[in-house]
């Protein structure tokens, strides 16, 4: 069995499931897919923290699927824009967690990826990428050693 490592962007698959097909993305399906045919050694499902009660029973029903829950603070700036952002905390734990797996599989349409998809695969791993397709950046897509669209199949 290949041993896999699972990095899920929550915001971003939060925001595109929704802006595309007003829906949520079914983290326990996209398990149950991942671990029939595969070993999950880590899977972190990285947010943000606005420390309310919805978002606390949302991140314990991560929790009890499987997923490493990683939290940032929410910020709040003075000009009403927001910060949020996991791009570095998810490299990080790509390139120290990949060498326990044989496949990544990152979920997330954010472009940036596209040079730690690029930089995993230089270290003989395989890359899949789950997003939701128009909203999933092109070069992410043709990084990743495999796409899998996220489509009404692993909606709720």
């Amino acid at each position: 069995m290949q041993k896999v490592l699972i990095l899920v962007d929550v915001q971003n698959v939060y925001y595109t499931c929704r802006q595309a097909y007003k829906r949520n993305f079914n983290y326990n399906r996209f398990w149950q897919r991942i671990n029939a045919n595969s070993d999950i050694v880590n899977a972190f499902a990285y947010a943000i923290d606005k420390g309310d009660n919805k978002q606390r029973e949302f991140q314990n029903i991560l929790r009890a699927i499987g997923f490493d829950v990683k939290l940032k603070p929410f910020i709040q700036r003075a000009d009403g824009s927001a910060k949020g952002d996991w791009d570095v905390g998810i490299t990080v734990d790509a390139l120290q967690y990949a060498d326990n797996a044989d496949e990544v599989v990152l979920v997330s349409g954010d472009g940036d990826f596209d040079i730690l998809v690029e930089a995993l695969k230089a270290k003989g791993k395989k890359v899949s990428v789950y997003g939701v397709p128009a909203l999933t950046a092109e070069s992410l897509q043709k990084a990743a050693s495999e796409y899998i669209p996220i489509d009404a199949a692993l909606l709720l």
